[in-house]
């Protein structure tokens, strides 16, 4: 299924026993694969003064009709986690000792957004197959509520910028960035994959993408009723000319 970060900013996080955790606060994506790597809660008074980040790998079932998200984990757990200040940023070594906490397999090794699987392997017998070797890929994490607010840079000017992102929460990649043109066409909004970013400007809160203005003004009609169905993103994809995620996705299923 399709979300959009907005409407996942302030779902209640819940575990299995029916315990609330928190609620979801921020989103972090790593700037390579654009794949979610955690949610950040806030727990209220519950362990404040630490940034409890939660895994997709912990996350079982995104309820849109109860406005939660099911964690498969104990209070008990996150507590012992691995520490984290509220406001430091989330390093490498932590994210080692926190993986190896939990027993989960790296993501940063490995061809796929999740190491050596394009999906989430929820098989725990699988993770002690799981051989990194190799070197690590570079990633840094950024904030989706940072990034809210760049500007896209189509190859002949300016278009707009980012309001949302939408993610698929089965493999909890970024899907699409929702791009608001209203400086340039009122009223209008487009997708955007990822995909089709050629750079990112960190520091000039910049994304540059290699489309036209009018291509993109041509493309499928974004609002905030639209069904972002398979027959939705097809014609998005065919707008242009791309092959569609979903082909290589059959291919290593």
């Amino acid at each position: 299924m399709l979300s959009k970060v907005k409407i996942l900013n302030g779902y209640s996080i819940q575990n299995t026993d029916d315990e609330t955790i928190g609620k979801v606060k921020d989103i972090y994506f790593d700037d390579r694969r654009w794949t979610v790597r955690y949610l950040v809660a806030n727990t209220g008074n519950w362990l404040s003064g630490r940034k409890v980040l939660l895994s997709p790998y912990a996350l079982v079932a995104v309820n849109a009709d109860h406005d939660n998200i099911i964690a498969d984990l104990t209070k008990k757990q996150i507590e012992d986690s691995p520490s984290l200040d509220s406001d430091k940023p989330v390093s490498q070594q932590f994210e080692s000792d926190y993986y190896g906490y939990y027993g989960w397999p790296s993501y940063w090794y490995g061809p796929y957004s999740w190491g050596s699987y394009p999906y989430i392997e929820r098989d725990s017998v699988k993770w002690k197959q799981h051989n990194p070797g190799g070197k690590a890929w570079d990633h840094h994490l950024r904030s989706c509520h940072e990034v809210t607010g760049y500007n896209i840079q189509a190859e002949d000017g300016e278009i707009g910028h980012v309001e949302d992102f939408i993610i698929d929460d089965e493999t909890w990649e970024i899907r699409y960035l929702v791009v608001n043109t209203s400086n340039w066409w009122a009223g209008k909004k487009v997708l955007i994959s990822p995909l089709w970013i050629e750079s990112v400007s960190w520091s000039e809160r910049k994304v540059v993408i290699d489309l036209t203005r009018q291509v993109i003004k041509r493309s499928p009609v974004f609002t905030d009723k639209s069904l972002v169905d398979r027959d939705y993103e097809t014609n998005l994809y065919g707008h242009y000319n791309r092959k569609g995620y979903w082909v290589d996705e059959m291919v290593n299923s």
